[in-house]
């Protein structure tokens, strides 16, 4: 494994990101992971190495760069962590996150090690509608999301995710946690709706018995066996994807 820390060239200030890949001169697919609300974390480092163990190149990009860094201490939390947190996401807008997007994507145009062609991509919590946005704003490039409990995907703004159904020409993943107070019931009726409707190449799974962040072995409401079939899902809709 190599891995290192990049500065992403944007239209703003440079965009800090953890990057891992296999070891070696050869080139690889290329999956970028959206972090969830915390930041930035070795939690989120293991995970990125565990895909790039997979043989894929891996940008994990820290899209809180523009209010500064952010860093906070594994859970529990404090309640004034959490205020931290919601006022950071609070600036976190599907269409900063698409330039951002963007920003990597044409990074990884240059890479020496990034394969030519078909992007992936993976969110978790706060980005999980970010890989919904971009499976329909850059429907040719990213073809594989992965999409974890994700916040916001169907709302009642105009941006709304869920309406770029239309647009996606790749396959998602949806998987959803069973309770989870961050996502109304109605999201995943109306989210299949779409995507039926669009025609799109998809699966919604929700999994009994867990919460929100049960990927997250950090966290209380980890639950092993639902963790392992979501990334079995993700693995395999990125093989499916990117090494065709």
């Amino acid at each position: 494994m190599i891995e290192g820390e990049v500065e992403i060239l944007t239209g703003h200030r440079p965009l800090p990101a953890f990057v891992a890949r296999p070891d070696g001169d050869g080139r690889h697919p290329a999956i970028i992971f959206y972090m969830d609300a915390p930041g930035i974390r070795e939690e989120l480092r293991d995970m990125a190495r565990r895909i790039a163990s997979h043989g894929y190149l891996v940008v994990l990009p820290d899209l809180y760069y523009r209010v500064g860094t952010l860093r906070f201490a594994p859970p529990p939390r404090s309640e004034a962590q959490y205020k931290v947190i919601f006022a950071a996401m609070e600036g976190f807008t599907n269409a900063l996150s698409m330039e951002d997007t963007r920003a990597v994507l044409n990074w990884l145009d240059r890479h020496p090690h990034a394969a030519a062609g078909a992007r992936g991509c993976i969110g978790f919590c706060m980005t999980g509608k970010t890989v919904m946005t971009a499976l329909g704003t850059f429907p040719e490039e990213i073809v594989a999301g992965v999409s974890m409990y994700g916040v916001g995907i169907v709302t009642a703004e105009e941006d709304s995710p869920h309406l770029l159904a239309g647009r996606m020409r790749g396959e998602g993943y949806f998987a959803f946690a069973e309770r989870d107070r961050h996502v109304p019931d109605n999201v995943e009726p109306t989210l299949r709706k779409a995507l039926e409707e669009a025609g799109a190449t998809f699966e919604i799974e929700t999994f009994p018995d867990t919460d929100h962040g049960f990927s997250f072995y950090e966290r209380e409401v980890y639950r092993h066996d639902a963790a392992e079939r979501a990334w079995t899902k993700a693995f395999a809709l990125f093989e499916r994807k990117l090494k065709r």
